[in-house]
């Protein structure tokens, strides 16, 4: 039996080596540090805790939506300079802004909720909770703020790239605590050197820790260590509830 969270890697050499490993307990919802199909092929059952972090993934990035919008986090390394910048940081009210969500899964329902409390018109690109869905090539050049909530598949691997941020309208400012690598990093630098992106907030990167640091050299990039799921409430949940389904797994064998 193994249980793992999101830094131990169970592919390569680790499965060639457990040649009795029955069960992987993983300790979070994301399934991409697992080789699940091999997993599978040896006979390892596989089970994870869904669900438990989507509320502290989805503060997290109303917390950095609202960063961006009004310069939080340039002011206080302004202030902590020196500085009185007050004139230079001028913000924007995100009431009456639209706000695209890419995914709506736990969590993207849930920024959802919070992004229309506070009076932002949403655009989901998946069916939500209140509004009907559109597809992505209509909701790009409507949002003010677009924020990004799918896993890192085949799929979604660098679906925002070069031509979709060609389709977003200047000044957007772009949230992503999803996962590295849905978004393309070299074509975000270049659209925020331009201008056409006005902002970024960014929890996950292609590399973790990141090497590439030119995204992190830029004023009008904020960013935080993949941190999404890093509160005591969620940490405590997941812990709980591995633990549950392990046992119960074992009690079936």
């Amino acid at each position: 039996m193994l249980i793992v969270r999101s830094a131990t890697k169970v592919k390569g050499a680790l499965l060639d080596n457990a040649k009795k490993l029955r069960l992987i307990g993983r300790a979070g919802e994301g399934l991409d540090n697992i080789d699940f199909e091999r997993a599978q092929k040896m006979g390892i059952k596989l089970v994870n805790t869904p669900h438990v972090s989507f509320e502290s993934v989805a503060e997290l990035t109303m917390g950095h939506l609202l960063a961006l919008a009004r310069n939080i986090v340039q002011g206080t390394t302004s202030l902590r300079e020196g500085k009185w910048e007050k004139e230079r940081l001028m913000g924007n009210e995100v009431n009456g802004k639209t706000l695209g969500i890419i995914g709506c899964g736990y969590i993207g329902k849930a920024v959802e909720r919070f992004a229309m409390a506070l009076g932002m018109n949403v655009l989901p690109v998946e069916e939500c909770v209140y509004d009907r869905f559109v597809p992505l090539g209509e909701m790009l050049p409507q949002a003010d703020f677009i924020t990004i909530h799918v896993p890192l598949t085949s799929h979604t691997k660098h679906m925002i790239s070069t031509k979709e941020f060609a389709l977003m309208k200047k000044g957007v400012r772009l949230i992503d605590c999803s996962r590295g690598g849905v978004v393309d990093q070299e074509a975000l630098y270049q659209a925020l050197v331009s201008g056409k992106v006005a902002g970024a907030a960014i929890d996950v990167f292609e590399e973790e820790p990141p090497k590439d640091r030119r995204l992190l050299s830029l004023d009008n990039v904020i960013a935080t260590p993949h941190m999404g799921a890093q509160t005591h409430e969620a940490q405590l949940k997941a812990s709980v509830q591995i633990a549950k389904a392990v046992i119960d797994v074992l009690e079936k064998m």
